[in-house]
């Protein structure tokens, strides 16, 4: 099993998207980078804001992509095309529907199960990459997602994506030295509150 050596996180640009539920996947590399310090700068080269630090001994480059989230790839596939980073050395991270505030989870390849981001990145790399899912919930109907994913979350459910991320944090080690079945086991038993 490779090691990670990118770790990508999704969203929308712009300070009125930045508390959005879409935007879980910037929290989650923001608060990353914060933690190891790890300066993040505008990288117009690749339509993102990139950095690279270490983390837990590991080199590791983060991204996020500044194109809109349906645009995800026109930034990923070229950053890790030039860096020679594998699909199965990448973690992106993201906004999950189908999943409660509070519930996150990793895996690795399947579809894009209609993310957008995903959507736009699969066909340039293949499925092989490890996902951090951040649930986000869903609003009840399809007509409803569009309105839920680029709006704010209440307090309580943005605490509990807040705490599922943190938890997620913690297990980051694991993650970077490439023991994704124990980070898997670690991050998936995460019970909210």
């Amino acid at each position: 099993m490779s090691n990670i050596s990118l770790i990508i996180g999704l969203g929308n640009p712009g300070t009125e998207y930045a508390q959005t539920r879409h935007n879980a996947g910037f929290w989650f590399v923001e608060r990353l980078a914060e933690q190891y310090g790890i300066t993040l700068k505008n990288d117009p080269k690749f339509h993102g804001i990139s950095g690279r630090g270490q983390i837990e001994g590991q080199d590791i480059r983060l991204l996020l992509p500044t194109t809109f989230m349906n645009r995800s790839g026109q930034s990923v596939v070229p950053f890790a095309k030039f860096y020679q980073i594998t699909p199965q050395s990448m973690l992106v991270a993201h906004d999950e529907l189908d999943m409660n505030p509070g519930i996150i989870r990793l895996k690795t390849g399947g579809g894009h199960g209609g993310h957008n981001g995903l959507r736009d990145i699969t066909p340039h790399t293949g499925p092989d990459f490890h996902r951090l899912r951040i649930g986000i919930g869903h609003p009840g109907s399809k007509e409803r997602v569009s309105g839920h994913v680029l709006s704010k979350a209440p307090r309580s459910e943005q605490e509990l994506m807040d705490d599922a991320i943190s938890h997620t944090l913690s297990k980051i080690k694991l993650l970077v030295n490439g023991e994704i079945q124990q980070a898997m086991n670690q991050i998936n038993a995460y019970k909210p509150g």
